[in-house]
């Protein structure tokens, strides 16, 4: 039921309900409807304060009040220890929520009706003697940061200015002890929260709200210098992310460090559902490729892109078993390609046909195929599956995947021997390939952690560029690297006859150069290593190699442009390095 626009809720008989175990008066009214806004401010529509401040929670529109008096004393509060956010810190005058309704649902203008309400509810003040004029919109700004594992403050926040002598008759509820702050005292107070025990000398146990501290750090000494002068600066600060005490974030992790740590877990559950199969020969047939390294670059994506998304969790399982399962896939996909381009060597070792036999290494390519989607419902009693909450997206879009997968192999069979084939048929065929393993872990990541659609797409389209990238840089590795370094002799690419990017832009000079290039391509076993060394040389005088280099540079760019599309909160780091790993695997 509704009063007084809250809405009552019986949390008694919601047991499992995140507010059961809250102060019911702060529980109701987690219910209200708050303003979902973008990182411009513009509204995008309206959540209660549960979904907008519960595990990953959501950017919305705050207020923050700055209360003087007429001898220039700022106001603070103590929050109640009843609050659900942030209890029990200290915090500027007045801070909270326009609600999303016609009243307050605009600019500054509605953000100060939204104060004055407040004020009479957390302050008690006598709403009738403060006016819209008294107030002054001095700036706003973005920033996040976590209570606790559980509840997150993600805000553009209007910052207002009160200059006024008000009565305060503070709600206990809400605030816990109201202070007057000269400017000396405040300094003195501000610098007790820096000693190292993070106490005053009576024992009080201390901490600052972390929107506060970074309207104090960055805002307020200016204002404070000249209070009668402030005008709305027009701008929206970005500060970032500020959390508290246990919860404060370490320094980003790098690449390197993010891989290891995720990589173990999934080499786990693979190794575990490989192992499994009673027959010998098949299992050691799945497990050859797997022994010979790999970053798992693949199979880390998942989780390091709903790391990155700030989920609120602290358990991945789903995100890692979909990592095991694509890497699974993509190993089996390696097993057929060697078969169908005659491989005989990869990661450095013999392929799965050359150490067995062709029909084992058929056969187990098959098995792998069933398991990395056996792994996806788990095993009662041994292994958790994907949640039925996403069971269906994921599968189908693993099962695409796949298809994608085969009708881009299909597409690079035909290609060997057809003579009219442009770019545009060849980049097709890459992004079946190649791409769409990325994309579809970077989607899956994303749609593991609970995120929009409109971020699930973002993650998709970076996956697909980075997937793009890789495999142009694939084909630069195969001229431009050593045997020893790539594990299989150099220029494998020409011998076998593919027709990569390179091959294609020096194909369409013609000439005397496409000639030679034309015969030289697909001499298999019989292409001399001076007919390759041939070839790299017309590549590089056609501008191939460097159309190639372009090429992947314009997918690198639109990667990180996918990236920049992401909320401001989003830890990037891994990311980044991820997207620029790509191009840097030639030294």
């Amino acid at each position: 039921m509704r009063m007084m626009g809250i809405v009552m809720v019986d949390w008694e008989s919601t047991e499992s309900h995140p507010l059961q175990a809250h102060d019911s008066a702060q529980a109701a009214m987690m219910e209200e409807f708050v303003i979902q806004v973008d990182e411009l401010d513009n509204r995008v529509g309206g959540q209660t304060k549960l979904t907008a401040h519960h595990g990953a929670g959501a950017l919305h529109r705050a207020f923050s009040v700055l209360v003087f008096d007429s001898n220039d004393r700022l106001l603070l509060q103590k929050r109640s220890s009843d609050k659900i956010t942030f209890p029990g810190v200290w915090a500027n005058s007045c801070c909270s929520h326009p609600l999303d309704n016609d009243t307050e649902r605009g600019g500054f203008h509605c953000s100060i009706l939204a104060a004055i309400r407040k004020m009479e509810q957390e302050l008690g003040v006598d709403p009738s003697t403060l006016a819209v004029d008294d107030f002054t919109a001095a700036s706003r700004m973005l920033y996040w940061s976590r209570s606790d594992d559980e509840w997150v403050e993600k805000e553009l926040d209007h910052i207002l200015i009160l200059r006024k002598d008000i009565s305060c008759s503070p709600n206990p509820n809400e605030i816990e002890e109201l202070r007057w702050f000269g400017r000396d005292e405040f300094e003195a107070f501000m610098k007790s929260f820096n000693a190292d025990d993070s106490q005053t000398q009576n024992g009080e146990q201390k901490v600052i709200a972390p929107w506060f501290k970074l309207i104090v750090d960055n805002l307020l000494s200016d204002w404070w210098d000249d209070l009668g002068s402030i005008t709305d600066d027009g701008k929206i600060h970005c500060f970032g992310r500020l959390d508290l005490g246990e919860f404060e974030k370490p320094e980003p992790e790098n690449l390197d460090a993010a891989i290891s740590r995720c990589r173990p877990k999934v080499e786990r559950i693979i190794m575990d559902a490989l192992s499994k199969s009673g027959v010998g020969r098949l299992r050691r047939a799945m497990i050859h490729l797997l022994e010979g390294g790999g970053k798992r670059v693949r199979a880390t994506i998942p989780r390091l892109v709903g790391e990155a998304l700030e989920t609120g969790r602290s358990d991945y399982s789903e995100h890692e078993l979909v990592g095991a399962s694509l890497e699974i896939i993509h190993n089996f996909t390696l097993v057929h390609d060697d078969i169908m381009d005659d491989d005989d060597i990869r990661r450095g070792r013999p392929s799965v046909h050359v150490e067995y036999d062709m029909p084992t290494a058929i056969n187990a390519g098959d098995a792998m195929l069933a398991i990395g989607f056996e792994i996806l419902v788990g095993e009662p009693g041994e292994l958790d599956g994907i949640g039925a909450r996403h069971l269906e997206q994921v599968v189908r879009a693993i099962s695409g995947m796949v298809r994608g997968v085969s009708e881009g192999q299909q597409l690079d069979i035909a290609f060997e021997n057809e003579e009219n084939v442009g770019t545009q048929e060849y980049l097709r065929m890459i992004e079946g390939k190649t791409a769409i393993m990325f994309k579809t872990a970077a989607e899956l990541g994303a749609l593991l952690s609970d995120s929009s659609q409109d971020i699930i797409d973002i993650c998709s389209r970076w996956g697909r560029e980075m997937g793009m990238c890789f495999q142009l840089m694939d084909d630069l590795i195969d001229v431009l690297s050593d045997g020893e370094t790539l594990g299989k002799p150099r220029g494998s690419d020409i011998a076998q006859g593919k027709r990569t990017l390179m091959v294609l832009h020096a194909l369409e000079q013609g000439g005397d150069d496409a000639k030679t290039l034309n015969s030289i391509l697909g001499n298999g076993e019989s292409a001399t290593q001076e007919d390759i060394d041939t070839a790299i040389v017309i590549l590089k005088r056609c501008g191939s190699i460097e159309h190639a280099r372009e090429m992947a540079a314009s997918h690198h760019q639109a990667a990180h442009a996918a990236l920049d599309e992401l909320p401001f909160w989003v830890e990037l780091t891994a990311l980044r390095e991820l997207t620029d790993w790509q191009v840097r695997r030639i030294s």
